[in-house]
């Protein structure tokens, strides 16, 4: 690797991207640092140098854009994984205000959405049929990217991966969210990069434009808060000032905020919803030109919030395709009315004691799950108030509240001084005395030209400061029916690169097998009654203060000794953390009598809010377990025992009702049941109670960080298939595998699918003889199993949906199965799979005026399929019409549906328990959430 001669910082927004860099230098504390003007296209084969990149792509048609009108100044080359042909820039985001369904943006937001594969391709979210997507990860990388081409371009011997890169990200992004960051960076040909919080970095550009005179100004600023509203999220922090024994000035940050999804974004959201009842619209416009309305209003409230603001804009909503002129429509927004909403909705006056409203359901706009209460005064009051006690100890002055007494803005809206004064006078009014408003010129650089002053820091070239680690990690130790307690493995500042060893506990691990470590965070100070955070403190456990992080697995390899069959290889192991220079938590197993010998834990990202397992094991599992083993074990003559017969009764004799058996020993049963899988075709029993009970056990197919683990040894059995081919049989086959679907990959399930479809075709049952092969095969567990499979291809699902509503209309025959396969199929919110692959909702829309027309009294099923074909999401890509929501209320009504089915369709609810068990086709094990809930 070269030497770096630059130090790079990069705001990744998300919005606008900025680059700021200076040379390293002697003096490198006085080296002049400057923005990085960043070529992009604005036009057809336009390219100008601009200081913004506006993190934005459109998705060109193959016809609409030539490749010459695509020329920039370098050979361009694109991200492995991305389409070849896409506009990155200011281009981009012109283009998506007249154009509905081509333009990528809030890339960033969706890195931390756990709701969606994030390394899928589900962007644009609201994107035209014909649109090629890509994930989160790769619109992320695209714009590093073209950052990184466009710095080589004009540094050919200072390459930028060659350089001091510093990324920033959100105080508040969990480390999912810091490790997709550093992927899209190493996918950008960036492999060596440094992560800061944002906060900080405003902090870092003030102190860089004040190192002279900042210890004299912040002498009486001993506590200040760093209020950042981004486009995409609200970041808060505060940072404490104090001068050293020889009054040297000393920062360090000692509160960061939990992560708020509230931004310019939802401020441009709610300006295109004024204009959008403004167009008279008989109905809602769609996502696509939703999102095509609010690259207007985006425009309309930068320009109306500014200092030399017009009183009022035109918004232009644009007609879409051959009718782009005749379509065309405009309405004016003025200045009082944005200052109004901006004022009124996001920054009220409000006392400190007011907290958000954290009752009513969240907007969901493309997919993004909004906060629910869009004050963010309300946000950082609360913000404020869980950080009391270190706010009381930097302030030392006893007053109550503890305010702090400077304030530090960042961020577009504090572009507006009409908001930067309704902030001011907020903190004034709480703490009922002046406060300091501490300069930031230039809100929208600041954060890049801070990225450069911390890189300055790590080399000694200024003030570095201090805080360590932004929160706290805990291990948790579940206890059975409790939600247990919280071991602290790295306590809340400690400094990067100190690693964290707890001596006094260790970890006995069977090496071969996988482990996992259940994490939780935690930005608090105190817990229970004044307990201050430490490392090694054991605390009690407040579902309000902690925060699961996915769970930390790994297989732990041992040496290639040999050892008895039944012997396994034990290691004992102590965890050790620490926070790694880059930002990222790093947790090994380290070896007690080998310190050399350590084995680094990944964390599971998939379904992480499943996450229930019971350590403390039922008294009966044991002698359930063994049970098992026996019966299934290599004696043959296990075989023969009536046991075999009796065995479900048996073990709700030792474990009590099988509904209410806990996950643990759920999981328990299943890897026994596993290890004899291979003898469970030793009789017609064997197999049945196999395929019942190991699909019983093994439900939804996720929930526990090893179950896709468990999953692979199960796939291996769909191979072999089944023994005892009879209609009972076929039956318990296919139920097995509707049982487990949700660990079953995109793969897997087509295959199933590729398997089962000769026996769903419509066809098929228009022939006597291959209609009593179905059924002879389990047709109806068939058709269950195939709606169940939520990882299939969309066209798949649509091409399923239509033979059954067929079948609905023309066949009388298993009509409950086919209602149910259709409403699963069609739903808006999936059980588990990703968001992106829900069935369009105009696809949707066609299918219900057939449904509408059939006789519900008579089968209650077809009004609950139209319930979860209809049901209200928030997210205007995926919901349907609102008169054909209106038509389906009716229609319940008329057919005296359950309530919860009418509050289902009419407002954003969470399935009820019984109707829960309705959709899955089974309950879930007791206390498992699905992620979609």
């Amino acid at each position: 690797m070269a030497s770096s001669q630059y130090l790079v910082g990069i705001d990744l927004g998300t919005t606008n991207t900025v680059v700021a860099f200076c040379e390293i230098q002697d003096d490198l504390s006085n080296a002049p640092v400057e923005l990085f003007e960043i070529d992009q296209l604005v036009g057809p084969g336009e390219v100008v140098r601009k200081p913004l990149l506006p993190s934005f792509r459109y998705h060109p048609a193959l016809q609409q854009i030539s490749d010459a009108d695509l020329t920039l100044p370098w050979e361009h080359s694109t991200v492995s994984g991305d389409l070849a042909r896409v506009i990155i820039g200011e281009w981009a985001r012109e283009l998506g205000a007249k154009v509905e369904g081509r333009q990528v943006s809030s890339a960033k937001s969706w890195l931390s959405h756990q709701g969606v594969d994030r390394e899928d391709d589900i962007l644009p979210w609201a994107g035209a049929p014909d649109v090629e997507k890509v994930s989160p990860v790769i619109a992320s990388a695209s714009y590093l990217n073209h950052i990184r081409q466009a710095w080589n371009h004009r540094h050919h011997y200072n390459k930028l991966e060659d350089q001091d890169v510093v990324i920033t990200v959100p105080a508040s992004f969990d480390e999912t969210a810091r490790k997709l960051t550093l992927d899209a960076a190493k996918r950008a040909g960036l492999p060596r990069v440094h992560l800061l919080e944002e906060p900080q970095a405003v902090c870092y550009d003030w102190y860089s434009r004040h190192k002279e005179t900042a210890s004299q100004e912040l002498a009486q600023i001993p506590l200040m808060l760093v209020c950042d509203v981004g486009g995409g999220t609200t970041d808060l922090s505060l940072i404490e000032a104090k001068h050293d024994e020889d009054d040297n000035l000393q920062l360090n940050r000692i509160g960061v905020g939990e992560h708020l999804m509230l931004g310019g974004d939802n401020l441009d959201l709610a300006l295109a919803h004024m204009a959008e009842q403004r167009f008279n619209q008989s109905k809602k416009l769609n996502a696509a030109s939703l999102t095509k309305l609010i690259q207007q209003t985006r425009k309309a409230k930068e320009t109306l919030l500014s200092d030399s603001a017009p009183e009022e804009m035109k918004i232009t909503m644009l007609g879409s395709g051959s009718r782009l002129i005749g379509g065309t429509k405009s309405v004016a927004i003025n200045k009082e009315e944005v200052h109004r909403i901006a004022l009124d909705g996001f920054f009220p006056t409000t006392s400190f004691g007011e907290l958000p409203d954290k009752k009513r359901s969240a907007v969901v706009e493309f997919g993004l799950p909004y906060v629910a209460d869009p004050a963010v005064s309300k946000h950082v009051s609360e913000f404020l108030h869980l950080h009391q006690e270190v706010a009381k100890e930097a302030l030392r002055d006893g007053r109550d509240p503890a305010i702090p007494v400077g304030i530090l803005l960042n961020g577009g809206v504090f572009n507006s001084p009409l908001i930067t004064r309704r902030m001011v006078d907020l903190i004034e009014g709480w703490k009922g005395a002046p406060i300091t408003l501490l300069n930031n010129p230039h809100p929208d650089w600041s954060v890049a030209l801070g990225a450069v002053a911390f890189a300055k820091a790590r080399r000694g070239a200024q003030l570095k400061i201090g805080g360590g680690s932004a929160r706290s990690y805990f291990l948790h130790l579940q206890e059975k029916n409790k939600s247990g307690q919280a071991l602290c493995l790295l306590a809340k500042g400690t400094d990067e690169g100190q690693e964290i060893r707890l001596s006094g506990r260790r970890f006995s691990l069977t090496l071969g097998e996988p482990v996992r470590f259940n994490l939780l965070t935690s930005t608090h100070d105190f817990f229970g009654q004044h307990q201050k955070v430490q490392n090694g403190i054991l605390v009690n456990i407040d579902p309000d203060q902690f925060s699961p992080l996915p769970p930390y697995i790994n297989t732990l390899q041992g040496d290639n000794i040999t050892l008895a069959e039944n012997q396994k290889q034990r290691v004992e192991v102590q965890l050790a953390c620490q926070l790694t220079e880059v930002g990222t938590l790093k947790v090994e197993c380290v070896s007690v009598s080998d310190e050399q010998q350590r084995w680094e834990l990944e964390f599971e990202v998939r379904n992480k809010q499943a996450d229930q397992e019971q350590v403390n094991a039922h008294p009966g599992l044991e002698a359930s377990q063994a049970l098992v083993s026996r019966l299934y074990s290599g004696n043959k003559n296990s075989a023969d025992t009536k046991e075999i017969k009796t065995l479900g009764k048996e073990l709700e004799k030792k474990l009590g009702k099988k509904e209410a058996w806990d996950f643990h020993s759920l999981r328990s049963l299943v890897d026994t049941f596993t290890l004899g899988r291979k003898r469970r075709r030793r009789s017609e029993q064997h197999e049945k109670n196999w395929l019942r009970l190991t699909g019983f056990c093994m439900r939804p197919g996720f929930g526990d960080a090893t179950d896709s683990w468990r999953m692979e040894q199960l796939w291996g059995v769909y191979q072999q298939g089944i023994q005892f081919q009879n209609n009972q049989g076929w039956s318990d086959w296919w139920v097995f595998w509707r049982r487990v679907s949700g660990g079953l990959n995109e793969e897997q399930q087509e295959v199933i699918l590729s398997d089962i479809a000769k026996y769903l075709h419509p066809g098929a049952m228009k022939n006597a003889k291959s209609f009593q092969t179905a059924k002879d095969k389990g047709y109806e567990a068939m058709v269950r199993l195939s709606a169940s499979l939520e990882n299939l291809y969309v066209d798949d699902k649509v091409l399923l949906a239509s033979w059954y509503l067929s079948k609905i209309i023309n066949q009388p025959q298993f009509l409950q199965a086919h209602c149910w396969a259709l409403g699963r199929l069609g739903s808006r919110t999936p059980l588990y799979g990703s968001q992106h692959n829900v069935i369009a909702r105009e696809q949707v829309e066609q299918w219900l005026p057939k449904l509408l027309a059939l006789d519900w009294s008579k089968e209650s099923m077809i009004g609950f399929a139209c319930v979860l074909m209809c049901r209200k999401t928030g997210d205007r890509s995926l919901d349907i019409a609102d008169d054909y929501r209106e038509q389906v209320l009716t229609k319940l009504r008329q057919s005296k549906a359950p309530d919860s089915w009418l509050s289902l369709v009419s407002e954003i609810q969470t399935l009820s328990e019984s109707d829960s068990k309705r959709v899955f086709g089974d309950a879930l094990p007791v206390g498992l959430q699905l992620i979609k809930q």
